[in-house]
């Protein structure tokens, strides 16, 4: 027999429910997971920092030890006593002040004819219509793809031939252009509109007149990028100077610091000393690339508000 229904009741479906056990420790979970999850990823982000930065913290601690400390702790980031013996053989022991002025004389002019031809040939590659255009970039493409290590022997033929070899034109004339610097503003040349062009040649302005005082100023993040680039792989070259000098007279700084490691001080480890010197040749390209690093962020930033 059915019961009679009380029109009052609440029905079972309106009742308040309580927490479904275990409904509180889910509704916090996502919370506490993704703190613990932030806390592990800068965790990992921080031992791989010091795991990146030991080595030049060992650098900079050999470079001030004595040689009896670095030779019983060359791992300890503490240098007993503090001693700057190292630098001050660096420069009256070594060939270390022509080092850095050969290096600093090969790296300007390389760094300067690489921003600039390396621009003109991204322009032309990426406005002018001419015959080959596609297959030219093709084989800039190409020459990105072979490792540098195969062009030794025939570079050295080629400077031995033209009598280029042993000299300072054997530095400098064969990096003087570099494939991927052409590739880098070939591409952002063409992210620039074609309108601010057309424009400027409606003016009268012709082809480099364009390139030089309307597309250049615009490409300046590309410019930096190709500047940083450059200079930092000018002033750490070393396979290069194998092959094209000779005389001692003519050493870079890596030429010079290759020769300090392979032994040419005499027998002994000389950390103190051999690190000092790799401390030093360090220095110019941090400064560098601090410097125009802050110059490309801001360029970056003043493009996207323009666009």
């Amino acid at each position: 027999m059915a019961r009679p229904t009380d029109p009052n009741a609440a029905s079972p479906a309106s009742l308040p429910r309580g927490p479904a056990p275990g409904a509180g420790s889910r509704g916090s979970t996502p919370g506490g997971r993704s703190l613990t999850s932030t806390f592990a990823g800068y965790a990992v982000l921080v031992f791989f920092s010091l795991l990146f930065l030991y080595p030049f913290v060992i650098q900079i601690a050999n470079s001030l030890k004595t040689e009896p400390d670095a030779t019983a702790n060359p791992l300890s980031p503490l240098p007993d006593p503090i001693s700057f013996g190292g630098y001050e053989r660096v420069f009256l022991g070594t060939d270390m002040p022509l080092w850095l002025g050969n290096s600093l004389l090969v790296t300007v002019i390389v760094t300067v004819g690489r921003v600039f031809l390396d621009s003109l040939a991204g322009y032309a590659l990426a406005r002018l219509r001419f015959r080959g255009r596609r297959a030219l970039f093709s084989a800039v493409i190409a020459v990105m793809a072979v490792p540098g290590v195969v062009l030794f022997i025939p570079k050295f033929l080629v400077l031995n031939q033209f009598g280029l070899y042993d000299s300072y034109t054997a530095l400098i004339l064969p990096v003087l252009v570099d494939a991927t610097g052409v590739f880098i503003m070939k591409q952002f040349f063409e992210s620039i509109p074609v309108s601010v062009e057309e424009a400027a040649r409606i003016d009268g302005a012709g082809v480099f007149r364009i390139f030089w005082s309307v597309v250049l100023p615009m490409a300046r993040p590309a410019l930096i990028t190709l500047t940083i680039i450059s200079f930092q792989g000018t002033w750490n070259e070393f396979p290069h100077t194998l092959v094209a000098v000779q005389s001692p007279d003519l050493f870079t700084l890596p030429r010079g610091l290759a020769d300090l490691v392979t032994g040419s001080l005499g027998m002994g480890t000389r950390y103190p000393l051999k690190l000092g010197a790799a401390v030093l040749a360090t220095i110019p390209v941090a400064i560098i690339f601090v410097i125009f690093q802050r110059y490309f962020i801001r360029g970056a930033n003043e493009g996207a508000e323009k666009g």
